[in-house]
C-alpha cells in the first residue's frame, strides 16, 4: 500500500528566534529595510565590519540581495523575494544562498511593541537539512546581536 504524498514528505527544519530590542519599532524597521542601515548590522557575529553590501526593493515581489565577508575569509552572497510587508510588523522573505540557489527557504520577522522597545521573533522556515537549521541558528544569532548593539 502506497503512503500518501504528504506523509512520504520529509518535513524540513525551521527555527525560532525572539529579541526583546530597545529601540521603537519603527526604528527596528528601518533597519531591515534600508540598505544603509542593513549594511550596519546584518551577518553572523564575525562579519568584518564595512563589508556588508545590500540593494533592497522592500515591496511585495521586490527582490533583495546582501554580500559579507567573515573574519574566516569567506564570502556570502544571499538573496530573495519580498512576499509580504507590513510597515513597522511584519516582513516575509525568500532566502537563498547565491551558491546554492535550489535550497530556497523563508523568513518570518516579526515586530510587536513592548513597553519603549520592540519585541522581534525571526522564523526561518523550510531549512534544507538539520546542518542548515543550525548554521543559520549560529549566524541569525550573531546578526541579532549585532542589530541590538545597532539599534541601542
Amino acid at each position: 500500500m502506497a503512503k500518501p504524498a504528504a506523509a512520504a514528505a520529509v518535513a524540513r527544519p525551521s527555527l525560532t528566534l525572539k529579541r526583546r530590542l530597545h529601540a521603537a519599532p519603527a526604528k527596528v524597521w528601518a533597519a531591515w529595510t534600508a540598505a544603509e542601515k542593513i549594511a550596519h548590522w546584518f551577518g553572523p557575529a564575525d562579519t568584518i565590519d564595512g563589508s556588508v553590501r545590500a540593494e533592497l526593493d522592500v515591496r511585495v515581489g521586490g527582490r533583495f540581495r546582501v554580500r559579507f565577508h567573515t573574519a574566516r575569509g569567506e564570502h556570502h552572497d544571499v538573496g530573495g523575494v519580498y512576499r509580504e510587508v507590513v510597515p513597522e510588523q511584519r516582513l516575509v522573505f525568500s532566502w537563498a544562498w547565491h551558491s546554492t540557489p535550489e535550497r530556497e527557504s523563508q523568513v518570518t520577522v516579526t515586530l510587536r511593541p513592548d513597553g519603549e522597545g520592540t519585541l522581534l521573533t525571526l522564523t526561518h522556515e523550510q531549512l534544507f537539512d538539520q546542518a542548515a537549521a543550525d548554521g543559520h541558528r549560529k549566524g541569525w544569532t550573531g546578526s541579532l546581536g549585532r542589530l541590538e548593539k545597532y539599534t541601542d
